[in-house]
């Protein structure tokens, strides 16, 4: 087998060639995330997750629910205001109902308008979204968004559609430059054997059990990063949903996470720590810090669970 016969690599190399096209990241291009339907009422976005992104019961990375959840919401505002512009994500919820992230996973994305303030309308905006996988609804979200008016002069964002676009060229891996190279080195290490999925290993989303919680490291770069080189924001999210995930063990589901975003994520690599606050019968409590190398905080999460039983 050479170097690119494998369903990921080739996924790997693809987004990388996509990548050299500005306007978009290559978290978007590895998940093939598409535009089915813009409008001024609503967007429809979806991912079609392959062994790239799945885990080992058959299911989607919960990255590939938070990303899309993400773009989604931050897609339905940016038709009101401009595919150009910086977008940061200000908060996030999301809310499973415990149905298989399994086949397309389709998302329909809704603006509720600006935010208003004594003065006039502000530039953060309220949207929320459902992702459904065929007819069950897997998971609801709300956030707000802050449109980044000064930020201008930046490429328009690729609106990809997957029904209508090209067959991807993937790039040859003797093609790359340093920066694509790393990347897809990481890539081949993610596909040597080990414990978890290809994407859990390509992004590093392992986290670690503690006696008092756990924690998960993420390393910073291309692979994990957002139109400025931040990390993307529904990465962010599922970095502290795993941790806090670990931190409770496998008798335990992730019912919902609310998270406030504080600062981008920067620099080479994040931490999420996490804490149970509460942990009864039925239900648990986890309360998230991620971090940055400087020890302040990036992102911070609350998320709530229900026993297995």
């Amino acid at each position: 087998m050479t170097d690119t016969d494998s369903q990921e690599l080739r996924r790997v190399l693809g987004a990388l060639a996509l990548n050299r096209e500005p306007g978009w990241h290559f978290a978007g291009h590895f998940f093939d995330v598409s535009f089915d339907e813009m409008g001024a009422g609503d967007v429809s976005l979806s991912i079609l997750p392959d062994a790239h992104c799945e885990l080992g019961d058959g299911q989607a990375h919960m990255a590939a629910v938070s990303i899309l959840a993400d773009l989604a919401m931050s897609a339905a505002m940016r038709w009101h205001a401009d595919f150009a512009m910086r977008m940061a994500t200000v908060t996030m919820s999301l809310q499973f109902t415990g149905a298989p992230r399994r086949g397309l996973l389709q998302a329909r994305g809704y603006f509720d308008g600006f935010i208003q303030a004594p003065s006039g309308l502000c530039d953060q905006g309220l949207c929320r979204a459902e992702i459904r996988a065929g007819d069950d609804l897997v998971c609801t979200a709300t956030g707000s968004f802050l449109a980044m008016r000064r930020h201008t002069g930046m490429a328009s964002m690729q609106l990809r559609k997957r029904a209508d676009s090209e067959p991807v060229q993937a790039l040859l891996p003797e093609a790359l430059t340093d920066a694509e190279r790393a990347v897809y080195e990481r890539a081949l290490k993610a596909l040597e054997p080990g414990p978890g999925s290809f994407i859990e290993r390509f992004w590093g989303l392992q986290p670690q059990r503690l006696d008092d919680g756990a924690v998960c490291r993420l390393e910073n770069g291309p692979q994990v990063g957002n139109r400025v080189g931040h990390t993307q924001g529904g990465i962010t999210v599922a970095l502290a949903a795993l941790t806090a995930n670990a931190a409770l063990g496998e008798k335990w589901q992730l019912a919902g996470i609310s998270s406030w975003y504080v600062r981008p994520g920067t620099g080479p690599a994040l931490q999420a720590r996490a804490t149970v606050t509460h942990r009864g019968t039925h239900t648990a409590v986890v309360d998230v810090d991620v971090t940055n190398e400087n020890g302040d905080t990036v992102l911070r999460a609350l998320t709530n669970h229900i026993s297995r039983g």
